[in-house]
């Protein structure tokens, strides 16, 4: 199996940290623009698109600041991590990506990120 890369995505969001927060790391929050909808069981999230599921386990989490998940049918060392960034002087809330994909699904991967991203702005009524 191809190593994956890694790759970080950076995105300036108009939110609380608590709020964003909270579409990062509910079934609730992340179905409303992650998934067409997330079930959880204790620390193993279900995503659902058109009809077909991945489970994800919540490796890390800690409130208002980042959740960390992995796919369960990876069995290298990837994962995906959304992180709330709040930069001291300007109080702007920043959301940072870290991903992984097969090196001719970066780009693909990216601009999944960069949609689902749209879609979270659009639900928390930022530009």
């Amino acid at each position: 199996m191809n190593d994956k890369i890694k790759f970080e995505l950076e995105f300036v969001v108009q939110s609380s940290p608590q709020m964003l927060y909270q579409y990062l790391s509910t079934p609730s929050g992340l179905s409303e623009w992650f998934a067409d909808n997330v079930n959880s069981r204790g620390e193993i999230f279900t995503f659902i698109w058109d009809g077909s599921e991945e489970e994800a386990k919540l490796l890390k989490r800690k409130s208002d600041e980042f959740v960390k998940f992995a796919w369960a049918e990876n069995d290298d060392n990837s994962f995906f991590e959304m992180k709330i960034i709040v930069d001291e002087i300007t109080k702007d809330v920043s959301l940072f990506i870290t991903d992984f994909a097969d090196e001719d699904e970066v780009d693909e991967a990216k601009m999944l990120w960069e949609n689902q991203v749209s879609d979270l702005k659009q639900v928390l009524g930022s530009k």
